[in-house]
């Protein structure tokens, strides 16, 4: 495999040497260029991908091309996929301003769900028919078919939802993750987090209603503030304010029956995060996993004198690397987030389902202000 295919192995070949050379990577021998011609014709599975050469404004870079599969190996699977969705962190990918950055070219998205199409000779633990998703980041969702090595995905219960397996693999694992990772928190606790609209907030509430926890959340003053109101209660919100009434410290009046929080959740970062800052326990913690206001986060002594806060960062990404030693703690996490939504207890977010070629729809559509549908591509 030539070089500049190293992040799109085990994923696609071009369907061209033609192609080959606008990646950069020249056939230096006749015997090479003829297995790999070889290899091509015996393939006979070609896919779609939108694909990016460079970083810049998602407009300018991401490309919808055509490949050609590689031949499947013993240990490889073949997949279709079924649903993506577009989130931000794809979009910096793409802007080259993520913490991690595949080697280019690549292929967009992070997160789906594929069907098992076929699998090697060496494959025992998954079956044509199977959904499955991609154990890390970087995978390349936003593709009609893949190839990949058995290892590089994990297999999904079938008995959920399109939309919530497309989408299980990233926020509601993040929640998951920060309701357990941090504090011991038992029925009858209290949790507060901004960005409670977001999709990792409305799958806090959520998994934490599950667990018997009340949840303080905190959204931005909007005009279809009602609205929303209503649709995070029927998640199960114990209480929901606006950033305008932490900051008139309203909120003190209207949770004084409840337990101080032990735990808050900030996705927001400036002003926002260090309110939460005031209304937690003696002892508690606070976990900061986004900066959507681009702000740091302020902390003043007070709370880490006098009331002992502690203060960590959180990112699923960093989370998955850490545990790929033993992928059976990422295992028992999807498979009690399924039980959850096959009960009824955990939703997919708003989710507006965009067919695959109308790509630079829903592009444009999760870039806009008050997002409150995360856009999916379906492959279907």
């Amino acid at each position: 495999m030539p070089a500049a295919l190293s992040k799109i192995l085990p994923f696609a070949w071009p369907v061209s040497f033609l192609s080959l050379s606008k990646l950069g990577s020249p056939i230096r021998t006749k015997s090479f260029s003829i297995r790999f011609f070889s290899a091509i014709v015996k393939s006979k599975h070609f896919c779609e991908a939108l694909v990016y050469r460079s970083h810049g404004h998602y407009e300018d870079v991401i490309k919808l091309e055509t490949f050609t599969l590689p031949p499947l190996g013993e240990e490889d699977i073949r997949i279709k996929m079924l649903a993506a969705p577009v989130n931000p962190a794809d979009i910096n990918m793409l802007e080259g301003t993520y913490a991690i950055l595949p080697e280019l070219p690549a292929i967009g998205g992070n997160e789906g769900v594929g069907k098992v199409l076929d699998v090697g000779s060496k494959v025992n633990n998954f079956t044509p028919g199977d959904w499955v998703i991609p154990v890390d980041s970087e995978f390349g969702t936003w593709r009609t078919e893949a190839v990949c090595h058995a290892a590089s995905i994990l297999k999904i219960s079938k008995d959920i939802p399109l939309l919530s397996a497309a989408t299980i693999g990233v926020n509601p694992c993040t929640a998951y993750r920060m309701l357990h990772d941090f504090e011991h928190l038992k029925p009858g606790d209290t949790v507060i987090q901004n960005g409670a609209n977001s999709a990792v907030g409305q799958a806090v509430i959520q998994i934490a209603a599950a667990m018997g926890v009340k949840t303080i959340n905190v959204v931005r003053d909007r005009p279809n503030l009602k609205e929303l109101v209503e649709k995070l209660n029927c998640l199960g919100a114990h209480c929901i304010v606006t950033e305008s009434m932490l900051l008139k410290r309203e909120l003190v009046s209207i949770v004084k029956d409840l337990p101080k929080p032990r735990l808050a959740l900030n996705c927001v970062g400036g002003q926002s995060a260090g309110y939460l800052l005031d209304y937690l326990q003696y002892g508690s913690t606070m976990v900061t996993y986004g900066g959507m206001a681009k702000k740091p986060v302020p902390v003043p002594a007070k709370a880490m004198i006098f009331k002992n806060i502690k203060i960590h960062g959180f990112w699923m990404s960093q989370w998955k690397r850490d545990n790929k030693h033993d992928i059976s703690k990422q295992e028992a996490m999807l498979s009690e987030l399924c039980e959850l939504v096959k009960k009824g207890r955990l939703s997919a977010p708003a989710c507006t389902e965009i067919p695959f070629y109308d790509y630079k729809i829903a592009l444009d559509a999760t870039m806009k202000p008050y997002q409150c549908s995360k856009q999916v591509l379906c492959m279907l």
